[in-house]
């Protein structure tokens, strides 16, 4: 018989490797505490926002937005006790967001008018501010593409859904409070009319006509005459606070619901 030569250390490293692959499926098998991440039922929905205004930032240069030191306003605090709020450039990407608010936001293009009625009537819930007459004090000049969008150009999507957005100049320039539930300070405020011509659409008005509720397909769409309410992040009215809250509640439902 023919002597075969014999690697022990090849052996031994063989042994313990199968010694840790051993050890490992060991410990595989033994499963502690499941920490498994579980959906959280009660995480913050997430709310669209497309806004001119400085409502996620305040106004500033570079160097202050760099700086850390931009924290935004008092109406972003508001927002952020109720839900998660994610900035959109253009309003063809929404997209599982369930609740959007448009801040006097710039002119919409063609096809982010079709994409938000498309939103809307699939089920999305809106907030829409329309100021006609924006009373906002700016660092930046009338012009400046960093400047609240001074005048709202909202008129091709409130027709689709049968409104039509009209101000009167000759209104006291004073701060006011709208009558009604909800009770909003306004300034230099518009009011809305029903054209009859809305698409496949039902809206109501308001006593005072500063706010429309609408059904539009399987969608809510609430919009507001006026944007007084959350123009100014740093000096806000004493009533500010709860008569967005009451807004909230009227356009997305309490949160306690």
């Amino acid at each position: 018989m023919r002597n075969r030569s014999i690697n022990r250390p090849a052996i031994r490293r063989a042994g313990i490797g199968a010694a840790l692959l051993a050890l490992a499926l060991a410990l595989g098998g033994c499963k502690g505490p499941d920490t498994q991440t579980v959906p959280n039922e009660t995480a913050q929905p997430e709310l669209g926002l497309l806004t001119t205004l400085p409502i996620l930032w305040a106004e500033g240069d570079v160097g202050t937005l760099l700086s850390g030191e931009n924290g935004g306003s008092w109406v972003r605090e508001q927002l952020d006790a109720r839900f998660r709020p994610v900035p959109l450039d253009r309003l063809t990407q929404l997209d599982d967001q369930r609740y959007l608010l448009l801040a006097q936001p710039r002119a919409l293009a063609g096809d982010e008018n079709v994409a938000l009625d498309d939103w809307v009537r699939g089920g999305g819930h809106l907030l829409l501010l329309a100021d006609p007459m924006l009373t906002a004090h700016s660092d930046y000049g009338l012009g400046d593409a960093r400047a609240p969008q001074p005048v709202a150009l909202v008129s091709p999507i409130l027709a689709r859904w049968g409104l039509e957005l009209v101000f009167d100049p000759a209104q006291s320039p004073d701060e006011q409070v709208s009558g009604g539930p909800l009770a909003l300070p306004t300034r230099l405020a518009g009011s809305l009319g029903l054209t009859g011509e809305g698409h496949e659409s039902r809206c109501e008005l308001s006593e005072n006509a500063l706010v429309a509720q609408c059904e539009v397909g399987e969608g809510r769409v609430t919009v507001v005459a006026d944007a007084a309410l959350v123009e100014d992040a740093d000096h806000p009215s004493e009533s500010a606070a709860d008569a967005l809250d009451r807004l909230l509640d009227a356009a997305f439902g309490s949160p306690s619901a």
